[in-house]
């Protein structure tokens, strides 16, 4: 069975489906400037309209690249700290839209209080 949503794959062949940010956190860990050098969160169909990847950069930073062409999306940043990068896309995932997920309405919040 494949990912719900999306996947995470390594260059070293990792791979995890619907990370948690904890996973994330894993996996971003585990790069390093030789043989694992990035990470790349996507869904899992043939033309993804959105990605995310992690890079090592020299210097113990790490480029954060966030594509959606849906909503003409395309952002580079550099980060040092693993546990921002890792909640921030997380937060960034969260808003992705994927097939078949219940949509969530802005009155559902609302009517908790």
């Amino acid at each position: 069975m494949g990912a719900q949503y999306y996947g995470a794959d390594s260059e070293n062949g990792d791979r995890i489906d619907d990370p948690s940010e904890d996973a994330l956190f894993m996996m971003i860990s585990d790069l390093n400037d030789s043989d694992n050098t990035f990470v790349v969160v996507q869904p899992d169909e043939d033309d993804p309209v959105w990605f995310a990847s992690v890079a090592v950069l020299d210097g113990g930073c790490f480029e954060v690249v966030r594509r959606d062409t849906t909503c003409n999306e395309h952002e580079v940043t550099a980060a040092a700290s693993i546990n921002n990068i890792a909640r921030d896309l997380t937060i960034w995932l969260a808003a992705r839209d994927f097939p078949g997920r219940p949509s969530r309405q802005v009155s559902e919040f609302w009517n908790m209080a």
